[in-house]
């Protein structure tokens, strides 16, 4: 399951860029471009570091980071949609994917905290 995220997040990422780098070269298009990068990157480059956690507690920390980030990105696709950026079918498939990776990191969280108990 590990390397299955890792890929999936990455998969992610791309896709997030190359939604981003679609975007119209305005002072929003360059704003929303910049976090969307930002945030749909982090989510791969932070559950790589949850991966290699030395601590349980370091484990829920830093997939709680991951838990944001794909909110945000979740955030920033469904923004440009509504300012007419880009066509929703377009992101369909971003918006499903951050949705599934939300559902997932939560309960791995969950298990995470009850890990810590134990």
């Amino acid at each position: 399951m590990t390397n299955d995220l890792k890929e999936r997040t990455k998969t992610f990422a791309h896709g997030c860029v190359r939604l981003a780098v679609s975007l119209p070269d305005s002072f929003l298009g360059n704003h929303i471009k910049n976090q969307l990068i930002r945030c749909s990157t982090s989510v791969a480059a932070n559950y790589r570091a949850t991966c290699i956690a030395q601590s349980k507690k370091s484990i829920v920390s830093k997939i709680s980071i991951v838990i944001e980030e794909v909110d945000e990105s979740f955030f920033w696709i469904d923004f440009l949609i509504d300012e007419k950026l880009i066509p929703e079918e377009n992101c369909k498939s971003l918006l499903n994917e951050a949705n599934q990776l939300t559902r997932i990191f939560i309960s791995s969280r969950k298990t995470a905290n009850l890990n810590l108990k134990n």
